[in-house]
């Protein structure tokens, strides 16, 4: 896990990047004959800005999201989300929630649980790479550039047997048994240079995620 990093180091590591091509959605091996999902926001355009209002700069809520195009057949469906731009060998995953159920058409902003907001009651949410059943707002180190975060959706033909919390693993072992379909939406953030001081690590609560 990285802390935040200061401006220099960030300009150092504009070049070492997780990448989309390491993304769950690009990794599953199986895009041949999955079909395709609608996926989009009301709150920033596909490979648009996401609002500071969902990044840590900002209140950090997560960002709403509907779907449309469903696969006959689907039973549930489930969202993870992505840096694609870490300068960590994998992409840091910022969200995962598991049982969405297809009827439903979106999910509402703050729908997932973050700092002080409790969420939606009924979500299953599973673990990000802070190790929380939270959305983790995006928070690239300054100096970075833009960091590209991947919102991906699948629809699964059955409701598997999650544990209480799943993380990347076991959510990507679900879906090379179930998906039926699959929907990408990216959205962008990049921090101005000099946009964030570190935290003590008695205000901060611990190490924050660079990401």
């Amino acid at each position: 896990m990285l802390e935040k990093l200061p401006e220099v180091i960030g300009h150092a590591l504009q070049g070492v990047r997780a990448g989309l091509d390491n993304i769950v959605f690009n990794t599953l091996g199986m895009r041949e004959g999955l079909g395709s999902i609608e996926l989009s926001s009301l709150a920033f355009a596909d490979h648009a800005q996401l609002p500071e209002r969902c990044t840590a700069d900002g209140q950090g809520v997560s960002p709403p999201l509907q779907w449309s195009a469903l696969p006959e057949g689907t039973a549930s469906l489930v969202l993870i989300v992505e840096d694609a731009d870490s300068p960590t060998p994998n992409p840091l995953v910022h969200a995962i929630v598991v049982g969405l159920p297809p009827e439903s058409g979106a999910l509402a902003e703050s729908a997932i649980p973050s700092g002080d907001n409790e969420g939606a009651a009924a979500l299953r949410v599973g673990r990000n790479s802070a190790l929380q059943a939270a959305w983790l707002p995006p928070d690239p180190p300054p100096g970075h550039g833009v960091h590209r975060y991947a919102f991906q959706l699948f629809a699964l033909r059955g409701n598997p047997e999650f544990s209480e919390t799943p993380g990347r693993e076991e959510l990507v072992d679900a879906l090379r048994e179930h998906a039926l379909a699959s929907g990408l939406l990216v959205g962008t953030y990049e921090r101005s240079d000099g946009s964030i001081q570190i935290p003590d690590a008695a205000s901060s609560g611990g190490p924050a995620v660079a990401g």
